[in-house]
Parts: structure tokens; C-alpha cells; sequence
């Protein structure tokens, strides 16, 4: 893949994370999925729930992906999503290494259409996975640079260094979500608005076109990211967000647990990545 030049340091950053999921208290099942790799162009590697490891050879991929549809094909479908996402990206880091240039966006583009081929072809051929959905949020990092897929509403947040305000870097793919971008509701209207999780855009069901909003972001050592799917954010403020990720523990258990404290409505799942 045809990557940006890495930003000026000392030596390659290491990157560490944490990432945790908690059905919530409503909720019968959980059809959150999260994913942690690290890859290059041999082999793959998924991630635990915690760790650190530098990038001097690999790549690195997170995602989180929050399905819908009825009895289990929610779930189903937010798995097979993480599944897929293990079999394109490593390809993609191969054809790099033999000199198969491609931009970041067209290969999170074809693993997008992916996932959306794979699910409404289960969604046409079995009445359990009829109509099932899910949203995808995905980073991938290489040395000094974030590339970042997403459609749906779950949500990437960056918080740099040396600031106190954090970035939503993904739009929210319903009509709320345009009516805050817009200006014409605030932060409260949005997280209380009835229509909040009506989805306009997302993997599989009966949608037709699969147009994922991708970009990227340089960053640098102390840099925090966080994936979330949209039961994190309907018990937090962007504000408390901050206070949380800049707390001396800012692991996902602890966001997970912040949230459920003030909502536990829907399925609840975060992933903080820390640029070290």
C-alpha cells in the first residue's frame, strides 16, 4: 500500500491498548464485536484485551462493529464483519511489499464492500439472518499515521497530546447526527433525540451502495484513540470523555464501567489505543 512518510521521531512508536464489551442491562445478548491484529505481510496475529507491542515490523488494526437484526443475527453479523477485516488487511500489507501500490482509502473501500457482500448474501440465503445489519469502525495504524474506515454510528474519537478536547473523527450515519453536525441541535438534543439510533447507512440488510467515510490522521507519541460503540457514548458526555481518558487509568473496563453507571441500555463496548 502507498503510505504517507512517517513523522519525525527518534525511533518507531509502540502503540497500547485495552479493550472491554458488557451486554448492558437491558439487553439479552450482546451483538457488539471489538478486534485487535497486528499483521504484516506473512502472518496475523489477533490481539488480547490488553497489551503493548511496538510497530517496527507490523501493522495494526482495531474495529468495532455493533450489529442488528433479529434473535442472534445481530451478532452474527458484527462477527463476521471482525472476521473478514483478518483477511483483506494482510493481503493488502502483502501486495504493498511486492510492489502493488494502493491508497489506504480503496483498500478499507473493497473491505467494506467486503463485509457488505458477505452479509446480504447470508441475509438473502437463510430467514434467521434476514435484514442483518451492522456498523463498522475501523483504525489502522502504521507508523505515524492512523487510517480510519467507519459507517454506521458507532464512533473514533482522537484526543491529542496536548489538547483537552477530544475529536469525534467518524460522522454518525442518521438523520440526528446531520442535525448536530448542522448546528441545529446541541450535544444534550442529540444523545436524548427518540430518532438518535435510526440508522441511514450501514453493512448488509437492505441497503444497496456501501459509500464508508474514510481519512487520516498523523499522530504522535501520547495520543489517544477510542472506538465505541454507541451504548459507550449514551452514558458520556464528550466531556467526561476527557476526564477519562486523561485519568492515570484510562483503560476501556473503566469507561465501560462510567457509562453503565449512568446508562446500561444497549450493548456497551470501547477500545483506547495510546500512541507510546
Amino acid at each position: 500500500m502507498k503510505r504517507q512518510p512517517p513523522c519525525p521521531a527518534k525511533k518507531i512508536p509502540a502503540l497500547k491498548w485495552s479493550g472491554s464489551s458488557d451486554i448492558g442491562r437491558v439487553r439479552k445478548n450482546n451483538e457488539d464485536s471489538f478486534l485487535g491484529l497486528q499483521f504484516d505481510a506473512r502472518e496475523i496475529f489477533r490481539l488480547g484485551k490488553f497489551g503493548e507491542a511496538g510497530m517496527e515490523q507490523h501493522d495494526f488494526t482495531f474495529a468495532v462493529c455493533d450489529g442488528m437484526g433479529g434473535a442472534k443475527a445481530g451478532e452474527y453479523a458484527s462477527q463476521i464483519a471482525v472476521d473478514k477485516i483478518t483477511t483483506l488487511l494482510p493481503r493488502a500489507f502483502q501486495q504493498s511489499a511486492t510492489g502493488m501500490n494502493a491508497g489506504f482509502a480503496d483498500v478499507l473501500a473493497e473491505l467494506f464492500a467486503q463485509v457488505h457482500r458477505a452479509l446480504a448474501y447470508l441475509g438473502s440465503c437463510y430467514e434467521e439472518c434476514h435484514g442483518m445489519q451492522t456498523t463498522m469502525s475501523l483504525c489502522w495504524f502504521t507508523p505515524g499515521w492512523m487510517y480510519f474506515g467507519h459507517i454506521g454510528d458507532s464512533r473514533i474519537y482522537h484526543l491529542p497530546k496536548k489538547k483537552n478536547t477530544v475529536k469525534q473523527l467518524t460522522e454518525d450515519d442518521t438523520h440526528v447526527g446531520w442535525l448536530f453536525r448542522q448546528g441545529k441541535i446541541n450535544e444534550y438534543e442529540l444523545r436524548t433525540h427518540p430518532r438518535r439510533n435510526v440508522l441511514q447507512r450501514a453493512l448488509g440488510g437492505e441497503n444497496q451502495f456501501v459509500e464508508p467515510q474514510v481519512g487520516a490522521v498523523a499522530c504522535e507519541r501520547g495520543d489517544l484513540f477510542l472506538l465505541c460503540s454507541d451504548g459507550l457514548v449514551d452514558g458520556l458526555f464528550d466531556g467526561q470523555l476527557v476526564e477519562l481518558l486523561r485519568a492515570k487509568d484510562h483503560s476501556a473496563q473503566k469507561l465501560v464501567a462510567a457509562s453503565l453507571v449512568n446508562s446500561g441500555r444497549d450493548n456497551t463496548t470501547a477500545l483506547v489505543v495510546q500512541v507510546m
